[in-house]
C-alpha cells in the first residue's frame, strides 16, 4: 500500500495516540498491533525510504515481516531494502514478537518470511516495557547503522494495544543539534525536492569577492578566514530568504539557484534571484565592519542569468550535501560574473524579461525601457567571455 498520501492514523485509540505523536515530532516511526500487524508508518520514513523522492509504500494490515512485507521492502530506494537487512531488524525486535504470539515458535515461524524462519530458534522471549536494538538501513553509500526503541502502547484499562517503534540517524543528537538546528526548514524542503536531479528552470546567481589574493595577503590567516565564514554565512541567509538553492561555495565564491517550480513562476524566480543579489550587496557593509574593514575594502561581483533547461540536483556523499546544476547557462552565468569588476551587478536579459510588470516594478526595474550591452563589448569583458559568450545582453542593476 504506497501512494503519495499520509497513511491515516490507526482505528485503535491506543494506538493512534502514539502515531499522532510520532507524526507531530517528526520522527521515523512504525506502529504495529498487539500480533505485530502493521497499523500505521510514518511520512518521515516513508520519505527516507523513498530517498527524498517519493513516499515508500508498506504493506498495511500485514505481519512486520511476513513474505508480502519483506517483498514490498525490497522496492525501497534506503532502508531496510533486502532480506539480510530485514534479518537483522527481526533479530533486534524478533524477543518482543515472540512474547506476543500466542502460538509461540511454531506459529511465528509460520508469520514470517521462509528467509527468517531460522532465526526464530534463536530468540529468547522479551518482557518489559521498552527495548532498545541497532539495526541497519541501506543510504546513500551503502548501510549504516540505526539505533531503533521499541516500546509498548497500552490503554487507560492497561490492555496491550501494540507496540510503536522509533529510529533515528546513528549519530547522537548532540551532533545532529550542530548539524542542524540552525538549517531553515524552508531550504531544506527544497533540497529535498531536488533530491532526483532533473531538468528545471531556473534564475542563476553567481557572486565573488574581487581583489581577494591582496586582502588574503594583507590580513591575518584567522582574520581572512573570519571574513570568508562571515560572507559564507551572509550570502546563504540573503539567498535562504529570497527563496533560493544554495549552490556551492568555491574559494570566496557564491552560487545560487532560484527554481521556478518552487518559487511559483519564472518571474518569481527571478525576482528572488535579483532580491537577493541587491540584500547581499547591502549586507556587505556589516560583514567589513565586523572584520575591522572598510566598506570598500569588502567588494562583490554579481553575475545573474536565466537557465531554461539546467540539469539541478542535490549531491550527497558521506562527507556533505550539496544541491549542484550544470548547463551551458551556468557557464555563461559565471562569464558574466567575471565581467562585472567594480562591484558591479550584472543581469542578463534574459532573466529581466522574465519579470512581470509588477515583480519588475516591486525591484524598480522597467524592462520595456532598460537598454543592454552585448558581454563582449563592456569595457570591463574578460578575455573568456569575447572568447565563449560575446553576444549576451547584460545590463547593471
Amino acid at each position: 500500500m504506497g501512494g503519495s498520501r499520509s497513511y491515516p492514523l490507526p482505528e485503535d485509540p491506543a494506538l493512534a495516540d502514539a502515531a499522532s505523536a510520532i507524526r507531530a515530532t517528526g520522527h521515523w516511526g512504525w506502529v504495529v498491533d498487539e500480533r505485530w500487524r502493521l497499523m500505521w508508518a510514518s511520512d518521515e520514513v516513508r520519505l527516507s525510504f523513498g530517498a527524498l523522492v517519493e513516499l515508500a509504500p508498506f504493506e498495511l494490515g500485514a505481519h512486520l515481516f511476513a513474505s508480502e512485507s519483506i517483498r514490498t521492502s525490497q522496492g525501497w530506494r534506503m532502508g531496510s531494502n533486502s532480506v539480510e537487512l530485514n534479518r537483522l531488524f527481526f533479530r533486534g525486535v524478533g524477543g518482543l514478537i515472540l512474547t506476543d504470539t500466542p502460538g509461540g515458535r511454531d506459529e511465528l515461524r509460520e508469520l514470517v518470511d521462509p528467509a527468517l524462519r531460522d532465526i526464530v530458534d534463536e530468540l529468547n522471549p522479551t518482557e518489559g516495557t521498552m527495548l532498545s536494538f541497532t539495526t541497519k538501513g541501506s543510504g546513500i553509500v551503502g548501510a549504516g547503522d540505526v539505533p531503533v526503541i521499541a516500546f509498548r502502547v497500552r490503554d487507560v484499562s492497561g490492555r496491550l494495544a501494540g507496540t510503536a517503534l522509533i529510529s533515528k540517524p546513528a549519530a547522537g543528537m548532540a551532533m545532529l543539534s550542530a548539524m542542524t538546528f540552525t538549517a531553515d526548514l524552508g531550504h531544506v524542503a527544497r533540497m529535498g525536492l531536488v533530491a532526483e536531479a532533473d531538468r528545471r528552470p531556473a534564475a542563476i546567481l553567481f557572486a565573488d569577492l574581487e581583489g581577494s589574493s591582496p586582502l588574503s595577503r594583507r590580513l591575518s590567516t584567522a582574520s581572512y578566514f573570519a571574513l570568508g565564514r562571515r560572507l559564507v554565512r551572509a550570502s546563504d541567509q540573503c539567498v535562504v530568504d529570497a527563496g533560493g538553492l544554495v549552490g556551492r561555495h568555491v574559494g570566496d565564491g557564491v552560487g545560487a539557484f532560484f527554481l521556478a517550480e518552487t518559487a511559483g513562476s519564472e518571474s518569481a524566480a527571478a525576482y528572488g534571484c535579483i532580491a537577493a543579489a541587491r540584500a547581499l550587496r547591502e549586507s556587505v557593509a556589516a560583514v567589513a565592519a565586523r572584520t575591522d574593514l572598510q566598506p570598500e575594502d569588502v567588494v562583490l561581483r554579481f553575475g545573474l542569468h536565466w537557465g531554461a533547461n539546467l540539469f539541478v540536483g542535490n549531491i550527497s556523499t558521506a562527507g556533505r550535501s550539496e544541491v549542484n546544476a550544470l548547463g551551458d547557462q551556468v557557464n555563461e552565468a559565471a562569464r558574466i560574473e567575471a565581467c562585472a569588476s567594480g562591484g558591479l551587478a550584472l543581469a542578463s536579459k534574459d532573466l529581466l524579461e522574465r519579470l512581470e510588470p509588477d515583480a519588475a516594478a516591486a525591484l524598480g526595474l522597467e524592462p520595456s525601457r532598460i537598454t543592454y550591452t552585448p558581454l563582449g563589448e563592456l569595457a570591463t569583458a574578460t578575455e573568456k567571455a569575447r572568447r565563449d559568450a560575446p553576444a549576451i545582453a547584460v545590463c547593471e542593476i
